[in-house]
């Protein structure tokens, strides 16, 4: 995980945590965790994507707050991944 995700840890490490679970509750089969792997990734991805759009608009801290990043979320209407 980059430096800069590293402070969205509510977001990705929920996603990280129930993917964990997903493992051990299945005998650490990855087909039977396929749909947590990829909210996993696509969390990444978004906040990633939030990030560099912040960076160049020269807004900081790069990542939202986790003020902010509920309120982009209820602004969308939930997690998009």
């Amino acid at each position: 995980m980059s430096s800069a995700l590293k402070c969205d840890l509510s977001s990705i490490l929920k996603e990280t945590d129930a993917s964990r679970q997903c493992m051990d509750d299945n005998n650490y089969r990855k087909n039977m965790c396929t749909s947590y792997f990829l909210k996993y990734k696509n969390c990444r991805k978004f906040w990633h994507a939030i990030m560099v759009q912040r960076r160049r608009d020269g807004v900081k801290p790069n990542m939202p707050t986790a003020e902010e990043r509920e309120n982009i979320l209820k602004s969308i209407g939930g997690t998009p991944y």
